[in-house]
Formats: C-alpha cells, structure tokens, sequence
C-alpha cells in the first residue's frame, strides 16, 4: 500500500476513534518496542524451542524444572520492561474517553503500567502465580526472592527470553536449579497465572470480552498476527455483526481478509499521532 493509502486509512480510524466506543484488542507486537520479542513476527521467528505446554508443565517434573530455570532467568528481564509509545498512547485514548474496553493477549502487564484501566488479560499475568494443588496465589515478585534464595550460585545465560517470560538457555546450564515449592501446601505445582498452550482461557473471562465487543462501534487490534483462535474469535464476531474493524500490525494476519482496513504501521509512532489528533 502507497504512503497516500496508509494516510487515508490512519485519518479513517482517527475519525473513527472520534465517534467512541472502541474497543483495543493488543498483542505481542505492541510490545516489541519495549524489548520483548513477539510470537510470530520478525523478532519471534528467533525463537528456538516451543513454548511450554500446560500438558508437559502438569504431567512432567522435569517439564516443570527446565521452565522454572528458564523462568527464573526470564523473570528479570521481564520485571525491568516498561510502557513504551504504544502502550502509553493506548492509555490516553482510554483518558480522552474514546475506548471502552482494552482486551490483551500479553501477559507483561505493560498496558497498567501505561496507566490503562479496566484492562481483560485474555491469558493472564505474570505478576502472580497459583498454586494447582491448594489453588492459593503469590505475588511473582515474593516468589522471586524465595527462588533467589534456593539459587544464590545459578548462573545460567539467557540467549533469548520470550514474550511469555521463558527465557532460552541450553539444557546442559539447567543442573543444580532448584524450584521453590508452594509456600502454602508445599506442592510443587506451582504455576504462573497465566494460560500456557492447550489450556483453555476461563469461560468468565472469554464472556467478558464478548460482550465488550458485542457493544463496540469498532474494534481495532494492536501488534496481533491473529494466529490462534483466542484472539482472531472476537474479529470472527465483530466482522460478523457488522462491526468496523481495524487490524494495525506489521505482517500478515489471519484477520486480514475480515478487517475494513489493514495498516502496516509501526505502532508507537502511529498510535501517538491519532492520540495526539484526538487530545
């Protein structure tokens, strides 16, 4: 598409976020400006091995051993990440009143940090952790320092860490990592909250975000390839009502051929501009 076109589009979903009552649907993408790698695009085609499946972490030990080691090592760098130009001009938009809802699909919590409010973590966060036994939660941070104090001389190097927080280490590195228990029911099935692959995202939550979308004038998704079908179902139903849609994103997406328009932007730059013309 010619800069001309992509201009035109930008000023169409500028006077579109005028009307209100948008919805954000976000993805990795959005926060590959911070610093974590995406899934599926130029960053997340690097990646090395596959992400951690809820089957392997539930039924493996040693599964559940190889990603704590390389969560553990993950986990700093994910803490130190910080809002960037998209994510802060995602969170004006919600202040000028002209979003309703914020559905994402990350779980680095970039979008509060941004100042955004109300936000639906369609996979969870990496902030807090469950236990799968007693099902009590802590705080990823406090978690943290216990794994800190069980692993004063574990110094493996991270090659990559992913937008799930895995970080990619070689499996010879992984001896002598020790995982930190339940510090309720001292079970070792201690888990990230968040939804691994083959796990289901809960019904209340994929409900909510239905109904956001249901009620929406638009809906415009953010840095998402749209490549599995937790994400691409709510631009399945918005299409399908008769919603606008707009898809943002820099390479192809599987909701190409349901969006109204298709802007390869990048998208701190893009999205200050429209908050900018809209303040």
């Amino acid at each position: 598409m010619t800069t001309t076109g992509l201009a035109t589009q930008l000023d169409e979903l500028r006077e579109r976020l005028r009307l209100g009552g948008a919805v954000v649907l976000s993805g990795a993408g959005l926060s590959t400006e911070s610093g974590i790698p995406d899934y599926r695009g130029p960053t997340g085609a690097q990646r090395t091995n596959s992400p951690m499946t809820y089957q392997e972490f539930v039924g493996s030990p040693a599964g559940r051993h190889r990603y704590w080691a390389r969560s553990f090592l993950g986990w700093a760098q994910m803490a130190e990440a910080r809002p960037n130009a998209g994510h802060r001009a995602v969170a004006e938009l919600q202040q000028l009143g002209v979003l309703d809802g914020i559905i994402t699909q990350n779980v680095d919590g970039l979008h509060q940090a941004a100042g955004a409010h109300g936000v639906i973590e369609l996979h969870g966060g990496l902030d807090v952790v469950v236990c799968l036994e007693c099902g009590k939660r802590e705080a990823r941070r406090t978690l943290d320092g216990r794994l800190r104090v069980l692993n004063p001389d574990f110094h493996a190097r991270a090659t990559r860490v992913n937008p799930d927080g895995d970080a990619e280490i070689a499996d010879d590195q992984l001896d002598g990592f020790v995982m930190a228990r339940c510090r309720y029911c001292d079970a070792d099935l201690v888990k990230p909250d968040v939804v691994f692959f083959g796990e289901n995202v809960p019904k209340p939550r994929v409900e909510a975000c239905y109904a956001l979308v249901e009620n929406a004038r638009s809906l415009v998704v953010l840095g998402s390839s749209l490549t599995v079908m937790s994400g691409l179902r709510f631009v399945r139903r918005a299409a399908k009502l008769g919603i606008d849609v707009t898809i943002v994103n820099q390479g192809e997406t599987r909701g190409d051929p349901l969006a109204d328009r298709k802007l390869e932007l990048p998208l701190g730059d893009s999205l200050t501009a429209l908050a900018d013309a809209l303040r």
